[in-house]
């Protein structure tokens, strides 16, 4: 009798440790319940609760990433893509993550993706296209808002995709490709410009002093001969054509 009654005493004693002993990691806080009421949270470490009476509820601490759902939004001009992002929060207050909200992920899930049809829905294509970093904050600030209530942080939202449907693409393929065109006929327009400015600036050099047409003269013939062929250029100076050219403005007047 005496052995069956410490068998059943170890087996109380053993039933009693398994249920009052909890062990929480250091990124792990519990949520104590005792009789339905919150008395606190506890851990990290060796957690004792006393059975039947006590209940507890884990809450990791860490960061956690989610992925939202890609949405089906309307930009502001009326152009249908579709966009998904990613955000990441941790708990904050333990209790609040608990007691203010059913299912804190859940919760959180949903909102994002309201949020980000809601402020994309506000913005134009080319905004979602160019202003990232603005969408992306503004995201961050509503959601931190409406989670601070559940002790939840937002840290950061970032939009990960927008797809466009094909006709877009195409559209804004062309028009890229146009807006390359322009730019080339611009640069081409321009250095036309700049190299007939050049030239007017030489021959007005050139007309002040003939001799440097000489000296042209002598450089493009060294380029000629540094390059292998057969033809042999003689330069002969314009000052021997100039009796020539004076006689002949004489002779042309006693025609006339």
């Amino acid at each position: 009798m005496n052995m069956i009654t410490i068998i059943s005493g170890i087996i109380i004693v053993a039933f009693f440790l398994a249920s009052a002993i909890r062990i929480l990691n250091e990124y792990e806080r519990g949520v104590i319940f005792r009789l339905g009421r919150v008395i606190g949270a506890k851990g990290p470490g060796l957690i004792i609760l006393i059975p039947i009476v006590d209940k507890m509820v884990k809450v990791s601490l860490r960061l956690i990433a989610m992925d939202v759902d890609p949405q089906d939004v309307i930009t502001r001009d009326n152009v249908s893509v579709k966009v998904n992002a990613v955000i990441y929060f941790r708990v904050i207050e333990t209790v609040k993550s608990i007691i203010e909200v059913e299912n804190y992920m859940y919760a959180t899930s949903q909102l994002a993706q309201t949020t980000l049809r809601s402020v994309c829905g506000q913005a134009d294509l080319d905004e979602l296209l160019s202003e990232r970093e603005q969408i992306n904050s503004k995201l961050q600030e509503i959601l931190d808002t409406h989670t601070d209530p559940w002790g939840i942080k937002v840290s950061t939202v970032e939009v990960k995709n927008i797809d466009l449907p094909q006709e877009m693409q195409r559209a804004m393929a062309k028009q890229a490709e146009a807006e390359r065109e322009r730019r080339a006929k611009v640069i081409n327009a321009e250095g036309e410009y700049q190299a007939a400015g050049r030239l007017a600036e030489a021959a007005t050099i050139i007309g002040d002093h003939p001799m440097a047409l000489q000296l042209r003269y002598l450089q493009t013939l060294s380029e000629i001969s540094a390059e292998n062929n057969s033809t042999t250029v003689f330069p002969i100076p314009l000052d021997l054509f100039k009796p020539f050219l004076s006689l002949v403005e004489k002779v042309r007047p006693e025609k006339d």
